[in-house]
């Protein structure tokens, strides 16, 4: 396949000598939609979303400057099309960057859809839901950030899979920040009136009320489901998941028929991430090849959500962690703090916030960092390899800060949730 997984394990493979091809066709979408090489990430996914949120942050930027003392004379608009095209740009200069290096690295690309005829054999064509991901919030947040008036529709809860708290305090700055939100409720009917404008009616399943809004635009950030269909895989007997469509797939990222592997999005209960994915790749490929017998580690992988405040996390969530390890079994350090630069600026910063979930007894293991404000993907980033090295509080504590950051914030939590005390961070 032609996403990060494939392309970083179709080189890694050529590198080491073997035969490589990479078969990648977009299935146009309804409204003839179609992108190049690189997958989801490139070119509808990390790539795009985190330049859009990066047009957001800049507005928010703007209007802090009034107060750090920039003189901006003027209504400040945003234009849509401007950052379209220049977004489109540089994702295309992706799509060509990617072509380069298989041709480099003399991997075979083939525009086309694959599937499978048996064991050994690839047949290729020339032509041819689920909950609340984060993707949804990312997007509602760039929105409202470039001035959009922006709801979001959740059925159950927002930012399922992660932390809680967490998740309630990223929520609450977007509503803060501007970003309408319709909690418990469920789409039933969308109709296109004369004007061209949506309308949409839903139920609150809380009190069974029917309701209905109009809007210019529609996105479903509902998760994507695996394209597996049309692989053939029934011909051959490749176990999958009936519910969710992926593959089922061993530590190895073997399938359940001999020298057919799956890894990335398509393979079930994996983390669907790029970096995930790449390394996989690469690993799979070095084994294949016989030059390595390393697996791939999927335990302690850090994410950022790019909502208007950041998340960032690795390891487990707080209740992860007590339903492992039971609640007196757990300890965790919080803090509420204020980043610098929202000082100047006044900036609310009530949703600034770091929880360290540790082992309770012994030398006080690092179960799970989540960290809320600037930069989150930054700050998670480097302490995710002190997951790698066994990281523990005491580690926390002998590191030296970095003076004035939100990351020192981190190595200074010293107050437990279990004391009740005030984690509100006063002073260094």
């Amino acid at each position: 396949g032609g996403g990060s997984g494939g392309l970083a394990c179709s080189k890694e493979a050529a590198q080491l000598g073997q035969k490589v091809a990479v078969l990648d066709y977009v299935e146009p979408s309804a409204k003839g939609t179609k992108w190049g090489l690189g997958g989801t990430c490139v070119n509808v996914g990390c790539i795009p979303k985190k330049l859009m949120h990066q047009a957001a942050l800049l507005g928010t930027a703007v209007k802090d400057a009034k107060k750090y003392g920039w003189q901006i004379s003027g209504t400040v608009c945003h234009d849509w099309p401007t950052m379209a095209e220049a977004i489109q740009n540089h994702v295309r200069s992706l799509n060509w960057g990617h072509r380069v290096q298989l041709q480099d690295k003399k991997v075979k690309y083939l525009n086309i859809k694959g599937s499978l005829l048996d064991e050994h054999t690839v047949k290729g064509l020339t032509k041819a839901g689920k909950e609340v991901g984060y993707v949804a919030l990312e997007c509602a947040g760039f929105l409202t950030g470039i001035g959009l008036d922006t709801t979001v529709m959740v059925r159950s809860i927002a930012l399922r899979g992660f932390d809680q708290q967490m998740a309630g305090l990223v929520t609450d700055y977007m509503e803060a920040y501007g970003t309408k939100f319709a909690w418990k409720c469920v789409p039933k009917r969308v109709d296109k009136l004369s004007s061209g404008a949506l309308q949409v009616t839903w139920t609150n399943t809380q009190t069974g009320a029917e309701q209905k809004d109009t809007y210019d635009s529609l996105l479903w950030a509902v998760g994507r489901a695996p394209e597996t269909k049309a692989l053939g895989l029934d011909k051959l007997g490749i176990q999958l998941n009936k519910e969710t469509g992926k593959l089922i797939v061993g530590a190895d990222e073997s399938t359940s028929v001999p020298n057919i592997y799956a890894f990335g999005d398509i393979s079930e209960g994996r983390p669907e991430l790029t970096p995930t994915a790449i390394k996989a790749g690469k690993l799979l490929a070095r084994r294949l090849a016989g030059q390595s017998t390393e697996l791939m580690d999927y335990d302690n992988v850090a994410t950022t959500v790019f909502t208007p405040l950041e998340y960032g996390c690795v390891g487990l969530s707080e209740e992860e962690a007590e339903k492992r390890h039971g609640k007196d079994g757990i300890e965790i350090y919080h803090a509420f703090y204020k980043p610098l630069e929202f000082t100047v600026a006044e900036r609310d910063a009530s949703q600034c916030y770091i929880k360290v979930v540790c082992e309770r007894g012994g030398d006080q293991k690092i179960l799970g960092l989540h960290f809320t404000g600037p930069n989150a993907g930054e700050v998670t980033q480097g302490f995710a390899m002190g997951f790698q090295c066994g990281a523990t509080y005491s580690h926390l504590l002998q590191t030296v800060g970095i003076h004035p950051t939100c990351a020192e914030e981190v190595v200074k939590v010293s107050i437990t949730k279990r004391s009740g005390l005030d984690a509100t961070v006063t002073g260094c």
